[in-house]
């Protein structure tokens, strides 16, 4: 299998699960991390047509919670990809491309079945 692209932020909790069970199951992967390398708009916008931009868009965060009301009102996909563009920690995390698919968020049964 080619090596799956890693993408998050390296100190976030979940990310540390995510490095984990790659490095536990001897998955080779390469990390993007979004407060070094920025979030490319062309990617996002891929991402949202595979996965939605609803499930990209990580609403439980605090910087998705510290936006104005008016940022979080009438969001549509292009207004999500602008806000995850300029702050990548609105980003579900982590987002793993690979051959074949993606997979946003940490759940250790999608990664099994996905890249196992």
């Amino acid at each position: 299998m080619s090596k799956a692209e890693l993408y998050g932020i390296r100190n976030c909790d979940t990310m540390k699960k995510a490095f984990a069970w790659l490095d536990e199951h001897h998955i080779a992967y390469q990390f993007h991390d979004y407060k070094k390398e920025g979030a490319d708009p062309a990617r996002l916008a891929h991402w949202c047509e595979i996965a939605g931009w609803e499930t990209l868009l990580n609403r439980r965060g605090t910087t998705f919670r510290k936006l104005s009301d008016a940022d979080k009102a009438d969001l549509d996909e292009s207004s999500a990809i602008a806000l995850m563009a300029a702050q990548p920690s609105m980003i579900k995390r982590p987002v793993i491309e690979y051959p074949g698919g993606l997979i946003v968020g940490f759940k250790p049964d999608d990664y099994a079945e996905a890249l196992l």
